[in-house]
Order: C-alpha cells, then structure tokens, then sequence
C-alpha cells in the first residue's frame, strides 16, 4: 500500500492511499477510523482529494464520527 497523501483538517487526520486499482481515503479522529475506497478506473487522483477537502463532506464524516462515538460508548457500558 502506498501513502500518497496526508493532512489535518480540525480535529481529523485525513490519508489518501493507493493499493490494489483503488483510492483509500482514511478519516482519523482520536481512536475511530472511516475509510472509503474509490476505484482509480472512476476517479482520478485529483478528484479523490478534492473529494477529501470538500467541506460538506466532512461534516458528514464528522457528524458519522460523532455517531460512532455514541455507539461505542452506548454499547461498553453493557460491558
């Protein structure tokens, strides 16, 4: 796998790399991770990152952290 890409935005660690004829675009935030796979038959490099600093797309990635924090708390208290 081959790391093309990295930079913050906010409070996310954002990682763009190539493996396999496909795009990975991995969002970080503390101990969760999102990653979006995107064929590099459909989409250009260019485009990926784009993709990755669009602004109303990362609302909903951070929006989908913020769910997933929930969850994850919601269900280890059952533990």
């Amino acid at each position: 796998m081959k790391q093309l890409n990295q930079f913050s935005e906010g409070s996310l660690t954002v990682t763009l790399f190539w493996w396999n004829q496909k795009f990975i675009l991995k969002f970080e935030q503390n101990q969760l991770e999102q990653t979006y796979k995107i064929s590099e038959l459909d989409y250009s490099e260019t485009e990926v990152l784009e993709l990755a600093q669009n602004q109303e797309f990362l609302e909903s990635v951070k929006k989908r952290f913020e769910q997933m924090f929930s969850d994850l708390q919601i269900y280890l208290q059952t533990y």
